[in-house]
């Protein structure tokens, strides 16, 4: 699965499943709090977690999947994921995004954000794709608007981060808002 988006960063980005040589960068998202930054880091977690999802099912899976970022140059620079919900399985998915802080503000984010919606769009059912993320993420709310995903609601309270108790905003795109009817 490789691409790139016109409007997207200088140096081009494409998704790529997670091969062995990625694991160190997995292993930060239970080690390093600055890798998913303010908004997601959920606190350490057990890095060996990592290697056995990855040795299970390569990330790849019907419950919950993710593949890497890339630059142009092979380094990896974050990873996004997708998840089945709702009913049946298939028709809607939930996306989110991950950049590493030496990567971001850079226009990976929303380059990756609109190469997995068309992804999901060109291999599966998807009618409805959702992103979510937390209210004071500005940055995040933005590049989902630029993609054409709609705020629909607020659920108060719904996350625990940094101690406190904060909000998600949902965001929800139909394939018709990407791929209107002829």
């Amino acid at each position: 699965m490789a691409s790139m988006t016109p409007e997207g960063p200088a140096d081009p980005v494409r998704l790529r499943a997670f091969v062995e040589d990625d694991l160190p960068f997995l292993d930060r998202l239970c080690t390093d709090p600055d890798l998913l930054g303010e908004f997601e880091w959920p606190g350490f977690t057990d890095p060996r977690t990592q290697r056995r999802r990855w040795e299970n099912d390569g990330y790849i899976s019907a419950d919950v999947s993710a593949v890497a970022v890339v630059r142009g140059d092979g380094t990896v620079v974050g990873l996004v994921t997708w998840t089945p919900c709702g009913f049946p399985s298939g028709v809607t998915y939930v996306i989110g995004v991950g950049i590493a802080p030496e990567h971001r503000r850079q226009g990976f984010g929303t380059a990756t954000q609109d190469l997995l919606v068309e992804y999901l769009l060109d291999h599966t059912t998807a009618h409805r794709i959702e992103a979510r993320t937390n209210d004071a993420n500005i940055g995040e709310q933005k590049a989902l608007e630029r993609l054409g995903f709609r705020q629909e609601g607020l659920m108060r309270g719904r996350s625990f981060l940094q101690g406190k108790y904060v909000g998600v905003l949902v965001y929800g795109l139909l394939r018709e808002d990407r791929r209107p009817q002829t």
